[in-house]
């Protein structure tokens, strides 16, 4: 099938899921119709936004069909389960049934806090160094388990560069290379994991200047337009280590939670207070200790 005819097929079988959820009641209205924009590297897909126009007396009003966008979301390269567990990325069906557990709970306390609809979270170390990466992308790899949600994780640690061995796509521009040049378009940034509904945003090349890059409107920009794009996602923002970084204290305004690591024999309990009580009130949403 060429890619017109790819492209036709999604937009029709798009209309007949959503006249359906209409007709049963199910489908939220929403002013557009989001869809998942094409990934890095590739124009197979057309325009990355759906306009529908709708006229009261002749068309029923656009609505959100996540069953349709969630399905649009590309996995060009799945990890096999034996690459997963290489990598120390949880699956289902996993032999540690312990990390596993560990992991759905705290997907369903973020979730029970956070309420129905999407949301993003920080997640930095407490720690004076990093290695918080992996756990922020198991955090986001649980969510994305859910087959009703779509997860993102965007690493905003430029320092260490610890996201391309977690992914099976060749990541090149990232967020800090997205915020300093107007021309970088989202779907330039966007990289499939490998892990079914989970998308990727790395850290970029721009490290030098992160703290400017991460203050400025187009930061802000970046992350309205992320939230936007599913009602219904879950947005993993791996920071710098909270204590020794400015930009962890700079991304902490554009999320909705917190949640700190904690390495092992590193950090005292003043530290962690310490921490807590910098952070805006009501964000704190919990502590991850690892060995």
């Amino acid at each position: 099938m060429d890619d017109n005819k790819l492209y036709n097929a999604l937009l029709k079988s798009q209309e007949e899921q959503r006249q359906l959820a209409l007709k049963r009641g199910e489908a939220k209205p929403e002013e557009n119709f989001r869809k998942e924009r094409p990934y890095a590297g590739s124009d197979r897909y057309k325009p990355n936004w759906v306009q529908i126009d709708t006229q009261p007396e002749e068309h029923p009003p656009t609505v959100y069909d996540a069953s349709v966008s969630l399905g649009m979301i590309a996995n060009p390269r799945p990890w096999t389960r034996e690459q997963l567990r290489e990598r120390k990325i949880i699956y289902p069906g996993m032999a540690d049934k312990e990390v596993m557990d560990a992991y759905r709970e705290l997907r369903i306390q973020l979730r029970n806090r956070a309420g129905e609809e999407g949301f993003a979270l920080l997640f930095s170390s407490l720690g004076n160094q990093g290695g918080s990466l992996l756990t922020a992308f198991n955090l986001a790899a649980a969510f994305a388990m859910d087959s009703h949600t779509a997860a993102l994780l965007v690493d905003c640690d430029p320092y260490h560069q610890e996201l391309q061995p977690l992914v099976s796509t060749t990541l090149k521009a990232g967020v800090t290379d997205y915020v300093s040049d107007s021309a970088c378009d989202v779907k330039d940034i966007l990289y499939p994991s490998g892990v079914e509904r989970l998308s990727v945003i790395p850290a970029g090349t721009q490290a030098s200047s992160a703290v400017e890059l991460f203050s400025s409107v187009r930061m802000r920009e970046l992350m309205n337009e992320l939230k936007g794009r599913y009602p219904d996602r879950c947005i993993i923002v791996n920071a710098p280590p909270f204590r020794t970084n400015t930009e962890a204290r700079i991304l902490e305004r554009f999320c909705d939670q917190v949640v700190f690591s904690v390495p092992f024999g590193e950090v005292s309990g003043e530290e962690i207070n310490e921490s807590v009580d910098a952070l805006d009130s009501g964000k704190f949403s919990g502590l991850v200790f690892q060995e």
